[in-house]
């Protein structure tokens, strides 16, 4: 089933009335490269999850973008997607000579669906979706956790067992590591090299080596 983002975009600096930095080509500009490199995240598109997501940021004199951070998030993965991307212009923004790069700038993006079939979902199945993401991410760091002791060798064998089960549980099976890995060597593709870094370290860390090739390649 085809799906649509929308994403909508306003860039405000706080305390200046000199002139401020602007992404190089204008908004229309920032808009087409956002949609070019957004992935929308496969729990919030499965889960029919949309909203604004403010992202805080500063730009150095060189328009990199520095001290970027969610100001205003779900606290799912629109969170970190859209901090994703706004990392992803750093460099693309023209910076007036006499821009104070200690002044912060937020963009809100906005994530929206259509054609997805979210009409059919309520505001309370939404809220629920959320409210289980959260929950669930604390399981998933029970998961790296142990693998984490277990490289160290400090770890109880027969708690394995239980782990596999969890990730059954969690859905952190095949068929989520190899969409994991293809996201993250369309981040490559992108340039993110430090996005698609975190999902290869990702599968490493639930007990795959999947990736290690890939991490061997370009996260060294």
């Amino acid at each position: 089933m085809r799906w649509i983002f929308l994403i909508f975009l306003n860039l405000l600096a706080f305390c200046s009335v000199n002139a401020q930095p602007s992404f190089k080509g204008g908004t229309r500009s920032l808009n087409q490269f956002i949609s070019a490199n957004l992935i929308y995240p496969e729990y919030a598109k499965q889960n029919c999850i949309q909203g604004t997501i403010e992202i805080s940021f500063k730009l150095n004199n060189k328009g990199e973008v520095f001290d970027s951070e969610v100001q205003n998030g779900m606290g799912i993965d629109l969170d970190d997607e859209a901090l994703r991307i706004i990392r992803l212009t750093s460099g693309k923004w023209n910076v007036p000579p006499d821009h104070d790069t200690s002044i912060a700038l937020v963009i809100p993006i906005s994530f929206s669906l259509r054609e997805y079939n979210c009409e059919q979902k309520s505001k309370e199945e939404v809220t629920a979706a959320i409210a289980a993401y959260k929950a669930r991410q604390a399981l998933v760091n029970a998961v790296v956790n142990f693998y984490d002791k277990k490289n160290t060798g400090d770890y109880k064998p027969e708690d394995e067992r239980k782990i596999e089960a969890l990730k059954v549980q969690l859905g952190l099976d095949e068929k989520f590591i190899d969409r994991t890995i293809r996201e993250g060597q369309q981040k490559l593709k992108q340039g993110d090299r430090e996005g698609a870094c975190d999902d290869f370290n990702f599968i490493r860390k639930i007990g795959s080596s999947k990736a290690d090739k890939l991490i061997e390649t370009n996260c060294r």
